[in-house]
């Protein structure tokens, strides 16, 4: 074999392990994804790319991409896991009847100056027909509560579904950020 073959088989070699590195990561650790739609505003932005951690382990406010039913995918925030009560009452969130503050919320206009309740008052019973969110379930609504097709109309969705957690919006990078943290 002569040196020209072996370097292009060691270049083959290479893009192989490469492609499959690739395919590894983007199946079991890392994907990216391009948020549509307004109804995850201010946090996230129609058109926002952002990195989904498929290892996560998903909490309370934690922003995840999942699967739906109706064949797409969507981002949204936990608000319930599995065992939580959930009630909104003059837009105040509270989980397991401890009032839980939504920083996040602070710096979008429409919630500062809602003509009328930025998120309507609700509890799991009145949406769902249980008090509890059921076990391996997740209760997600849109930072958006005014435009965003959440929990409060498809009601539970299964933690099998979920894709993964948001860490890191990359682009655009004017507002790239590293963590969504709200706690």
């Amino acid at each position: 074999m002569s040196n020209t073959q072996k370097e292009l088989l060691e270049w083959l070699v290479a893009i192989f392990i490469g492609i499959l590195l690739v395919f590894f990561i983007r199946s079991f650790i890392l994907t990216n994804y391009e948020v549509v739609g307004e109804s995850m505003m201010p946090t996230l932005h129609d058109k926002d790319k952002v990195f989904v951690s498929k290892l996560a382990n998903i909490d309370r406010m934690d922003i995840i991409i999942f699967h739906s039913d109706q064949k797409e995918d969507y981002v949204k925030r936990v608000i319930g896991l599995p065992g939580d009560t959930i009630k909104y009452e003059n837009d105040k969130l509270y989980v397991n009847n401890k009032r839980v503050e939504e920083k996040f919320l602070a710096s979008y206009p429409a919630y500062q100056n809602p003509e009328e309740n930025f998120t309507e008052d609700f509890d799991l019973d009145e949406l769902t027909g249980t008090n509890k969110v059921p076990p391996n379930n997740l209760f997600v609504l849109g930072d958006n509560r005014i435009s965003s097709l959440d929990s409060r109309y498809f009601q539970f969705i299964n933690q099998e579904e979920v894709i993964g957690e948001v860490k890191i919006r990359y682009w655009p990078l004017s507002r790239a950020t590293l963590n969504f943290d709200t706690e």
